[in-house]
C-alpha cells in the first residue's frame, strides 16, 4: 500500500519531535510562512531567495519542520505521500553542492513519472537529473539502530531510478538547511521495472547514465554511502528523530552515484546497469 498521511498527522509528528531536548517547543510563525513561500514558488515557478540568507542560524530541526509542513500543505491539496528520498549520499553530489552530509525529502504521488514517460520541464524551476538506486518496502521500518539485515529483509523490490531534482531557491549557494527546507530538492522521479528483493552486492552494481544515447555519468552503487542499503538505514534513523518511520509500500530513492546534470527539453535520459532494468525519461 502507499503511505497516506493527513496534514494534521504530519503536524502531530512535528509536535512530538518538537518536545525533544534541543528542539523548539513549537513551530515558529516564520517556519509556517517559509513553507507557504516555497509552495508558492513551486506553483508559480518563481524562485525565492535562500532561506539561509534571510534567517541566519536556522537549525536543521527547523528546516525539517518547514519541509514537513510544506508536505502537509500539498497533502491538504490532495497529494499523497508515497515515500522518501535520501540526497547528497555520494561524494560527487556532496562536492557539487558543497554539503558534507546527506539529507532527506518526502516523495508525493504527483512527482512520479512512468518510465518512458514525458516530463514537461515547464512545470519545474531548475531541473537537474541523476541516476540512482531505489527500493520499495514490503514491511514497516522504524526506530533507531535498525540493522542492515533487517532493512534487506524489509525490501520487497529494487529499481534503477532517475531523479529530477529541482530547487525553489535555485542551486547557487545552497546550504544544507536550504536543501532540507525545500524538501531536499524533490522534483520528479522515474522507476525502472522492479527486481524482487535486494540485488546482492549492490555496491558493485555499475550504473550508466546516458543523455540522447551518449554516456553522461557513471558510478558504482558503493558511491551511495558504501552501499545503497545504508542510505535506507540513515533515513530510518533520521525519521526516528522526528517521531516517524517508513511504511510498507514506501518508495525510497537512495541517492545518485554521480553529480547531477542539467536537464534540457528534447533530451532522452536513461540509466542502466547489468542486473537492473533501465529507467528512461523524455524531457519536453
Amino acid at each position: 500500500m502507499k503511505t497516506d498521511i493527513e496534514p494534521e498527522i504530519l503536524e502531530a509528528l512535528f509536535a512530538s519531535a518538537a518536545t525533544r531536548p534541543g528542539t523548539a517547543s513549537r513551530m515558529q510563525p516564520w517556519e509556517h510562512e517559509e513553507a507557504q513561500r516555497l509552495r508558492t514558488a513551486e506553483t508559480t515557478l518563481e524562485p525565492v531567495s535562500l532561506l539561509s540568507s534571510r534567517q541566519s542560524g536556522v537549525s536543521l530541526d527547523g528546516a525539517y519542520r518547514i519541509q514537513w509542513h510544506g508536505a502537509a500543505l500539498r497533502v491538504g491539496e490532495g497529494a499523497r505521500v508515497v515515500g522518501h528520498k535520501v540526497g547528497l549520499t555520494s561524494p560527487a553530489m556532496q562536492q557539487q553542492f558543497g554539503i558534507d552530509q546527506p539529507d532527506s525529502g518526502i516523495l508525493l504521488d504527483y512527482m512520479s513519472v512512468a518510465t518512458e514517460g514525458v516530463l514537461c520541464l515547464g512545470d519545474l524551476v531548475a531541473p537537474r537529473v541523476e541516476g540512482e538506486v531505489a527500493f520499495r518496502l514490503g514491511s514497516d521500518l522504524c526506530g533507531t539502530n535498525v540493522g542492515e539485515e533487517t532493512i534487506r529483509d524489509a525490501v520487497a523490490e529494487t529499481f534503477l531510478a532517475l531523479e529530477v531534482i529541482d530547487s525553489r531557491y535555485g542551486f547557487e549557494g545552497l546550504t544544507l538547511a536550504d536543501s532540507v527546507a525545500d524538501n531536499a530538492a524533490c522534483g520528479r522521479f522515474v522507476l525502472g521495472a522492479p527486481v524482487a528483493g535486494v540485488v546482492p552486492e549492490l555496491g558493485d552494481e555499475f550504473l550508466t547514465l546516458t543523455v540522447d544515447g551518449a554516456v553522461a555519468g557513471t558510478g558504482f552503487g558503493r558511491e551511495i554511502l558504501g552501499d545503497p542499503i545504508r542510505a535506507v538505514a540513515w533515513l530510518v534513523n533520521r525519521l526516528a528523530s522526528l517521531g516517524a518511520g517508513l511504511r510498507a509500500g514506501d518508495i525510497v530513492l537512495a541517492g545518485a552515484v554521480h553529480a547531477s546534470l542539467p536537464l534540457v527539453a528534447g533530451q532522452t535520459v536513461a540509466v542502466s546497469s547489468p542486473r537492473l532494468p533501465q529507467a528512461v525519461l523524455h524531457a519536453a
